[in-house]
């Protein structure tokens, strides 16, 4: 499968509106809301790497990313995600919704967690629930009109 854009966007918003909360549950159970905060970071982010990565797909002679390329994607995003966030965000800019006052394990324990999450889901459940989803792009809502 070669997702679209739009593919890309409407899978990555359903799992990490759904895995992405389970998984982030059981950290916040305290009361932190940082992963919670980090959650929506981390999607809102992938958003904008996903218009990056439509564009470095169809450079590929297959145009289709294989699963280690996924894992280097899963890499790239949450040393991108982590530095800019913790010291550009918080330090400088004082983004007053996000605090970015998390160690480093926490936040890569939390976000392995979902990335595993999501990333399984995507190369198995969401073949075995949308079988459309991969004849359509990687879009699980698609207009009649195809």
């Amino acid at each position: 499968m070669t997702p679209t854009l739009i593919g890309r966007w409407q899978t990555r918003l359903l799992l990490f509106g759904t895995l992405g909360v389970l998984a982030t549950i059981p950290f916040s159970l305290n009361g932190e809301t940082i992963y919670f905060q980090i959650l929506l970071a981390i999607a809102f982010l992938g958003c904008l790497w996903d218009i990056a990565y439509n564009q470095l797909q169809t450079l590929r002679w297959d145009r289709d990313w294989s699963a280690i390329m996924q894992l280097a994607a899963g890499i790239w995003e949450a040393f991108f995600f982590y530095v800019p966030f913790k010291f550009l965000i918080s330090n400088i800019l004082k983004i007053g919704w996000l605090s970015a006052d998390i160690p480093l394990d926490k936040f890569l324990l939390h976000y392995v967690c979902i990335w595993l999450a999501v990333f399984t889901a995507s190369q198995t459940l969401m073949r075995i629930i949308f079988p459309r989803w991969r004849f359509h792009g990687g879009e699980w809502i698609y207009s009649a009109k195809r």
